[in-house]
C-alpha cells in the first residue's frame, strides 16, 4: 500500500502558545518499500507516524493510504510502539490471536495463523507462556506477530527496539529483514539509531530539528540481509551523520 503526505503541517497548542511540530512535508512511500525516518529528538518523527496511522490529523495538508485520504485508524495500517503493549492476562498465543478474534475469525483458523507467526518469530515454544515470563526482545517479537496476524498492508514502527540491548537488537534486525522480504509489506520505521536505519531501510529519510522538515534522503543499495558491523553499512552511516551534523559520533 502506497503512503503519501502532501503539504502536511502539524501544530499543537502549548502553554506558551502554538508549537509548530512539523513544517511543510511532502513524502511518497511506494507500496512494499521499507523506509526509515531519523532525526533529532523532538523533530516530529512520531507525529509523522501518528498521522500515517490515522491517530492524528494534519493541521494543514493531506495524508493518503492506497490513494484514499487517511481519516482515522484502519486495520490495514498497524502501529508497533517501543513498549510492546501486550495484554498481561493473556498468554503469548492468545495475544497473537487477539486481533483475529476481534475480526470474528474462526477459532481453528486463528490458532493455525498464530502458530505460523510464532514460528516465524522463533517463539513457537513459548505459545503458552505469560507476558511477564518474557524478555524485552521476546515481547517485541510477540507484538510483531500480533501485528502481522491481521495481515495489514502497512507496518508503522515507532522505535520498537530502542530499549533493547545491542545483541537482542541485532537479532531482531535480522528477523525483521527476513519477515519483510517474505511479506513485502510497506514499512515505516522510526529510529534514533543511524546504523539501525541503514541496516533496515531501502531508504533513510532525514529530518531537521523542530519544526520537522525533510532535509535529505538516502537510497540504501546494500544487499540483504545486512549486518550492523559491515564496512559498507558504516560508509552509509557516515554520510547520514553528516546530514545530522553528528560526525563525532563515529570514530
Amino acid at each position: 500500500m502506497q503512503l503519501e503526505l502532501r503539504g502536511v503541517r502539524k501544530t499543537f497548542q502549548g502553554r506558551g502558545g502554538e508549537v509548530l511540530a512539523l513544517g511543510k512535508l511532502d513524502l511518497v512511500i511506494p507500496d512494499g518499500e521499507f523506509v526509515c525516518i531519523i532525526g533529532p529528538s523532538g523533530c516530529g518523527k512520531s507525529t509523522l507516524l501518528n498521522i500515517l496511522a490515522g491517530l492524528s490529523a494534519p493541521s494543514e495538508g493531506e495524508a493518503y493510504a492506497g490513494g484514499q485520504p487517511i481519516c482515522g485508524p484502519d486495520p490495514s495500517r498497524v502501529m508497533i510502539f517501543q513498549d510492546a503493549a501486550l495484554f498481561p492476562w493473556l498468554n503469548v498465543q492468545a495475544n497473537v490471536e487477539f486481533g483475529l478474534k476481534m475480526q470474528g475469525c474462526a477459532k481453528a483458523e486463528r490458532r493455525e495463523r498464530a502458530r505460523h507467526l510464532l514460528a516465524m518469530v522463533h517463539l513457537e515454544q513459548f505459545a503458552r507462556a505469560w507476558v511477564h515470563e518474557l524478555s524485552g526482545g521476546m515481547k517485541q517479537r510477540v507484538a510483531l506477530a500480533r501485528a502481522l496476524a491481521i495481515d495489514p498492508a502497512v507496518l508503522l514502527l515507532d522505535e520498537p527496539f530502542g530499549a533493547l540491548d545491542a545483541i537482542t537488537r541485532d537479532l531482531l534486525h535480522n528477523e525483521l529483514q527476513m519477515i519483510w522480504m517474505q511479506t513485502g509489506k510497506t514499512v515505516v520505521f522510526i529510529t534514533h539509531n543511524v546504523r539501525e536505519a541503514v541496516v533496515l531501510g531501502d531508504r533513510v529519510v532525514v529530518m531537521s530539528p523542530r519544526p520537522g522538515r525533510i532535509v535529505a534522503q538516502h537510497i540504501i543499495t546494500l544487499p540483504r540481509p545486512r549486518q550492523i558491523e559491515d564496512v559498507a553499512t558504516t560508509q552509509f552511516t557516515r554520510r547520514i551523520l553528516e546530514d545530522l551534523q553528528l560526525k563525532e559520533a563515529l570514530p
